[in-house]
């Protein structure tokens, strides 16, 4: 299960980040279980050559981009759902390209098959806390951005 956000670590992200725009793409043809998830974040950092992280839950994470430069993937924390990021720039873009789990649990991205009729059924949810979920984002209502 990802770790929760402490209050100290929200109010720090909140003082830290203002994003701009999510770019999401998602491939629901990968099978059963998992999906791809390539999400694209631009946001600026209020104190450049800080460390932030970014919220991705039940991934296997394949590739991570910032400010063109590549990150080691195996940086993913997968115990706490989180993606380190060091020595932010004041303007900053960061691309992760991951397979995520779906959820059977109603959160984040569920697929169904139908007993009766034998189709495929998917619906999500990304209330506060579940949208990293389906893709990388800052998950914070104070965080929002267009996507």
């Amino acid at each position: 299960m990802a770790g929760n956000l402490t209050r100290d670590e929200a109010r720090e992200r909140a003082k830290l980040l203002s994003v701009q725009s999510y770019s999401v793409e998602l491939d629901l043809t990968e099978g059963e279980e998992r999906f791809e998830s390539i999400t694209t974040v631009r946001f600026t950092c209020g104190r450049p050559g800080a460390d932030t992280f970014i919220d991705l839950h039940g991934a296997h994470v394949r590739k991570v981009v910032l400010n063109g430069e590549a990150l080691d993937p195996d940086a993913y924390d997968a115990e706490r759902g989180r993606f380190p990021l060091r020595g932010l720039a004041e303007q900053n873009e960061l691309f992760i390209d991951s397979d995520v789990v779906y959820m059977r649990t109603g959160e984040g991205l569920h697929r169904f098959v139908d007993p009766v009729d034998q189709r495929v059924y998917l619906h999500s949810q990304c209330e506060t806390a579940d949208a990293h979920r389906i893709y990388a984002c800052f998950d914070r209502p104070d965080l929002m951005a267009t996507f």
